[in-house]
This record gives structure tokens, C-alpha cells and sequence, in this order.
């Protein structure tokens, strides 16, 4: 058993030291290299945690509304009650949460359906209405780090589409 575990070790340590070492690579060969004479590795090559390329010059592309439609018909109509007892008591605190909390729900759908432009609107709109809304706050800086790293553009505020049309299937 010794002898078997003995052999299958040293196996191990002849394979590693077979394994391909670094190359350096000549500069003078290849005038478009960067390279200051340090070998280099097929990670050093890989398209891995590069910034992606875009074809305005660096500059984000502009957004976009996508995700699923979704009947949002519930959550327009509980904002619009909402609105209206809010205009009949505008300072009224539990007015504003109850305006607050039924653009929340709606964002929350929007969200879930991946509409995060439509999204993004309402949670600011959960935050004019109740700004220590910690969900809203998390959820736009979110969405907005999602557009960042896909080095798109987020609607400025004002700018957010409405939800998808949604149609209902005869």
C-alpha cells in the first residue's frame, strides 16, 4: 500500500514539473505588445475583468426598456386611490406612506418582471413620498449599479418609462 501511495505521488510531483511554463515574448517579434518583458500567462491574455468595449468612444450607451409586460392594473388603481386621499390631506404623514408603499408594491412587480426602467421611476417616487425608505434607496442604487456595470445609461429622473403595455390573452 506504501509502494502504490509512493508511486502515485511521485507521479503527481512529475507531472507538475512537466507542466508549460511562461514564454517571454519578444517585443521587437510583435510591435503592438505592452509587454515590459515579464512573461506572460493565458490569464494575461484572457478578455476576463476588462472593461467592455463600446463603439461611442468610451461613453455609455443609452437605455433601454425591456423586461416581461405584466398587468399592473391592481397596483395603477391602488396609486391612484392613493394619490386622491393625499390631495384631499397633502401633509397628511399616513397620506404620503400610503402613496409611498403602493408605488413600492408596484416597483416590487416591476422588478420581478425586470423592468428595471419603470422600476427605477417608481422607487424615486417611494422616496418623494417617504424618503428613509431604506428598500427604496437600496433598490435604485441597485439598479442603477446594474446599468454602471453594463456601462449603459439610467433614465434621469423624469425620464423612466411607464410599465409595458400589458395584453391580455382572448
Amino acid at each position: 500500500m506504501k509502494k502504490f501511495l509512493l508511486i502515485v505521488a511521485a507521479g503527481a510531483v512529475i507531472g507538475c514539473n512537466n507542466a508549460g511554463k511562461p514564454v517571454p515574448v519578444d517585443p521587437a517579434a510583435n510591435s503592438t505588445s505592452t509587454v515590459n518583458n515579464k512573461p506572460q500567462t493565458a490569464v494575461a491574455h484572457s478578455s476576463e475583468n476588462q472593461q467592455p468595449k463600446t463603439e461611442n468612444g468610451g461613453s455609455k450607451s443609452g437605455w433601454t426598456s425591456g423586461g416581461d409586460p405584466i398587468d399592473t392594473a391592481a397596483l395603477d388603481t391602488a396609486i391612484k386611490d392613493a394619490e386622491k386621499a393625499l390631495a384631499s390631506k397633502p401633509n397628511h404623514a399616513s397620506a404620503k406612506k400610503a402613496l409611498a408603499s403602493a408605488y413600492l408594491k408596484r416597483a416590487t412587480a416591476l422588478t420581478d418582471a425586470r423592468q428595471y426602467a419603470s422600476a427605477l421611476g417608481d422607487y424615486r417616487r417611494v422616496l418623494k413620498h417617504d424618503p428613509e425608505n431604506g428598500e427604496a434607496k437600496q433598490w435604485i442604487s441597485q439598479i442603477t449599479m446594474i446599468y454602471d456595470s453594463m456601462n449603459k445609461k439610467y433614465p434621469a429622473e423624469g425620464e423612466e418609462p411607464p410599465p409595458l403595455p400589458f395584453k391580455k390573452e382572448s
